[in-house]
């Protein structure tokens, strides 16, 4: 069964999500972009989501693991980057809609959290 972003967010172990900066910039961009918020209006949504769940920096060891992705598994390096920022900080499951669902890399599973039948670590993280 699909969730709505909204419900998933609710249900997501606040203690345990994590969010890479580059997904903080994502954001920005979407709201300001797709939402149409004003980029004061974005900026507040953005320092939110950083109050709410702690923020893994992209740091020169991520970026060099991120282009080591991008090469040798063919991934944009903006995915990259996320990817491999969730892998340095011992990250077990990266929600994204954008990667390969159930692709796996350093520990870190890929799992669309919209996909019909939800990933059993994703069930798993939700019912705890």
């Amino acid at each position: 069964m699909a969730h709505s972003a909204h419900e998933l967010i609710a249900r997501l172990p606040v203690t345990q999500t994590l969010l890479p900066a580059q997904v903080i910039g994502e954001l920005f961009q979407l709201l300001i972009r797709k939402a149409e918020f004003s980029p004061k209006r974005a900026q507040q949504a953005v320092l939110n989501w950083q109050d709410a769940f702690a923020v893994i920096d992209t740091s020169q060891s991520v970026l060099l693991a991120a282009i080591d992705l991008a090469v040798h598994h063919r991934l944009r390096i903006w995915d990259s980057v996320v990817l491999a920022a969730a892998a340095t900080a011992s990250c077990r499951l990266l929600l994204t809609e954008d990667l390969h669902d159930g692709f796996t890399w350093n520990g870190v599973t890929v799992v669309n959290p919209f996909a019909k039948t939800p990933h059993y670590l994703l069930a798993e993280a939700l019912d705890s």
